[in-house]
């Protein structure tokens, strides 16, 4: 089974925890599973997060969310010949730790979104996309209880705009008949992972 299946959220969601859980799972099941994030290991990627932690920052001035549009997409599409497409060749199922329903729900809210989904069109549909729905206020607590340095997207007026927009892409991919399933990140730990792994099982072999 070759498959590229998607954790979407907030930050403070746990799609790191559950993604990391998924593949252990598959693994252990005698499966061959690969796990991958956006941004990606790769150096645009590498590039993004620096600057996600004010590294190369434009003395006051905030850096352009087109900027950033643009750079997740180019880290994307390198992301998915560099690692996706080669792991599934070889006959991986991949789970991937955000996609491009990330910059339409982040990047969307503050630069134009039919410029966001032109910038994505090429990058590879999943077979599954999961997200895990936490409140802003929710996934703020989980991050300072993490002891996370704030990133630039996580003060709570953004991630409250960058909720719905969430909100709107999983409406507007679902419409244009994507599989998007949505999962109550709140619930505990454990009972959040058994809802991705009864999904996951869902999938045609």
């Amino acid at each position: 089974m070759t498959r590229l299946i998607v954790l979407e959220g907030l930050d403070g969601a746990g799609t790191t925890t559950q993604a990391r859980r998924l593949v252990a799972h598959l693994n252990a099941k005698g499966g061959k599973a690969h796990l991958t994030r956006e941004p990606s290991d790769g150096p645009i990627g590498q590039l993004i997060r620096q600057m996600l932690t004010g590294h190369h920052a434009i003395e006051n001035q905030a850096i352009a969310q087109s900027t950033f549009g643009l750079l997740f997409a180019a880290d994307r599409l390198d992301h998915l010949q560099r690692e996706v497409e080669v792991q599934l060749a070889a006959g991986a199922m991949v789970v991937s730790d955000r996609w491009y329903h990330s910059s339409l729900a982040y990047q969307g809210t503050g630069a134009d979104r039919d410029w966001i989904t032109t910038l994505n069109a090429r990058a590879r549909k999943p077979d599954l996309t999961i997200f895990l729905s936490v409140r802003p206020e929710v996934a703020a607590a989980r991050r300072i209880s993490a002891g996370r340095i704030q990133e630039l997207f996580e003060d709570m007026r953004m991630q409250e705009e960058v909720a719905a927009g969430y909100k709107a892409t999983i409406s507007e991919l679902a419409a244009q008949g994507e599989r998007i399933e949505t999962i109550d990140g709140e619930a505990s730990p454990d009972a959040v992972f058994g809802a991705i792994v009864a999904l996951v099982g869902t999938l045609a072999p």
